[in-house]
């Protein structure tokens, strides 16, 4: 049986009578920009968030960016961002013209280790930056005791986690604000791109709503230098209809991943951690092994589709050259990037399909 990593087709045919009809609401409309569909996506993306407000924005790294230009932060300060990460959650420091400041992962959990981002504050230090990997949330209260022991802010990089719980508190409302992808692969997204912000904080709101459109409340009058950066009412309205079904798709997430944990951690394999505190919603369930490269070849060979979340480490790319951190400067980010592999997993996943990655990687695991 050949499996792929990723069939999106399987959800869009189920659902296509509503994203037809959706497509059908814009065009009947004429309205592109701003219209009714990002209205009242943001009013219903906020309310499943737990927040009072959501802001729809162009994409996943926009959300980061603009949230840190609403506070103010940019050149001269720092913002501390996990080793372990995407490097969007790099880039959005960068855009702002700040310095992110690298600190390892848990080497369990994947996700910022609260226990060593003490260290690494200085008197430029003006916010945190976790990041909810792959769907499972930080240890946010951690992180949020040393945010107010120090002054800081508190940017949740939500990219990978909607609908998650930490605590039994949605992710998205944790921080000062919240950073979200609409990525088509996500377990909400989009036909395109797409991003949004999420926030408790009214004024920093307001902000962002007038940054996010050339800096302007009133067409032609602007009131700050702002940037073309707006959800797609075509996207709002395709992510309305997805929304709906987002907690379905969560839950068969978590079936999948915890048929694959009871199965696999007997295998030899590294299966995911999860605290007792985490509610994850699996936008990727992450294996790993010391000989990964050989795993996903002979994962291939038996028609397994899988794909490396990520090969390369933010501070290892040749963007990020100038900071000079060789090999072994960030060991566990490092070791965590050389060693995982992203198996099959989708809201549709038959439990055949499921059976046979499992089939799979205990076979392959035995051929190492």
């Amino acid at each position: 049986m050949n499996i792929p990593f990723l069939d999106l087709s399987a959800m869009h045919d189920s659902m296509r009578p509503a994203l037809d009809a959706a497509y059908q609401r814009v065009m009947g409309s004429s309205s592109f920009i701003l219209g009714k569909e990002v209205e009242l996506f943001e009013a219903e993306f906020a309310r499943y968030c737990e927040t009072r407000h959501a802001i729809g924005v162009a994409n996943g790294l926009d959300a980061l960016f603009l949230v840190l230009k609403a506070m103010d932060i940019g050149p001269g300060d720092e913002v501390i961002v996990p080793s372990n990460t995407y490097i969007a959650t790099w880039l959005a420091v960068s855009y702002a013209g700040a310095t992110p400041v690298p600190v390892e992962p848990d080497p369990q959990t994947y996700n910022l280790d609260a226990s060593r981002v003490e260290a690494a504050i200085t008197p430029r230090t003006r916010a945190i930056m976790p990041v909810h990997l792959y769907g499972q949330p930080a240890e946010m209260d951690a992180i949020n005791a040393l945010a107010v022991k120090h002054g800081l802010k508190v940017l949740e990089d939500a990219a990978q986690a909607h609908g998650a719980r930490y605590k039994g508190r949605r992710v998205g409302g944790l921080g000062d604000a919240a950073g979200f992808s609409f990525y088509p692969g996500k377990n909400l997204g989009a036909l395109g791109d797409g991003g949004a912000i999420t926030t408790n904080d009214d004024a920093l709101a307001a902000k962002l709503r007038v940054l996010r459109n050339y800096g302007s409340q009133r067409k032609y009058h602007n009131e700050l230098k702002g940037f073309n950066s707006r959800l797609d009412e075509l996207q709002a309205a395709f992510l309305r209809e997805k929304l709906r079904l987002l907690d379905g798709w969560n839950v068969d997430r978590r079936r999948i991943a915890d048929a694959y944990r009871g199965a696999l951690e007997s295998s030899g394999l590294g299966v995911p951690h999860v605290p007792p505190w985490a509610e994850p919603v699996w936008h990727l369930f992450v294996v790993r092994s010391t000989r990964r490269d050989a795993l996903a070849a002979a994962l291939a060979q038996r028609g397994i589709g899988t794909v490396i979340h990520y090969p390369v480490a933010p501070h290892r790319q040749p963007a990020y050259a100038e900071m000079n951190l060789g090999v072994g400067s960030l060991p566990v980010a490092e070791a965590i990037h050389d060693e995982v592999l992203s198996l099959p997993i989708w809201p549709q996943m038959t439990a055949a399909q499921v059976d046979a990655v499992i089939a799979a990687c205990r076979d392959a695991a035995t051929s190492l």
